[in-house]
């Protein structure tokens, strides 16, 4: 079961008219990882290419539309790679196999049915507390900071992150910066917590 954290993932070019023992090569590189247990993988045809050879290959010219490019991507654990990778390169003996590292951030799977929630588990013991104080019109790339600092939290899986807005305050120039009772903010640097 492929995990957050480290991985490989594989990318192969074939030609969409290779064949391999009397079916096409993309078809039995597939039905291969899947009896293998890879996790996933995806399989695409390209509008157009060209190869070693320097010939475009395109629909719109029919003789050459049958040798598209196939594009075979997958992303499993390395043990997973090194165990399907001697298969896969004695398969493909016309195309390209390319091998990347990767880090898979999340790996979500839909269940027939919901998991049950588990009651909210109290933790007892040390722990740090981190404050940021940054201003309301702060930006990262287009979204508000505190945003972006709060899903990035979500990310690394911290225990919980709450954003306040604050009333009154200063910071490092001494300027006093007040958000008034009807909700509109006298100064748009307002600091957040």
């Amino acid at each position: 079961m492929l995990s957050k954290g480290p991985a490989k993932k594989v990318t192969i070019f074939v030609n969409e008219d290779t064949q391999h023992h009397m079916t096409a090569l993309h078809d039995s590189i597939m039905t291969f990882l899947m009896h293998k247990g890879v996790s996933g993988a995806t399989a695409t045809r390209a509008f157009s290419g060209f190869g070693t050879h320097q010939m475009l290959h395109t629909p719109r010219i029919e003789v050459v539309a049958q040798h598209l490019p196939i594009r075979i991507e997958f992303v499993d654990t390395p043990e997973k790679v090194d165990e399907v990778l001697p298969t896969l390169y004695e398969m493909v003996s016309d195309g390209l196999i390319e091998v990347q590292d990767t880090t898979v951030v999340k790996h979500a799977r839909k269940t027939p049915k919901p998991e049950p929630k588990l009651p909210h588990q109290r933790k007892e013991g040390p722990a740090k507390l981190l404050r940021v104080f940054i201003g309301e019109a702060d930006r990262c790339h287009d979204e508000p900071l505190y945003d972006a600092i709060v899903k990035k939290l979500r990310m690394m899986d911290i225990a919980g992150a709450t954003v306040y807005r604050g009333i009154l305050g200063y910071g490092a120039k001494g300027h006093q910066h007040k958000k008034t009772f009807t909700g509109y903010p006298v100064d748009s640097a307002a600091p957040k917590v």
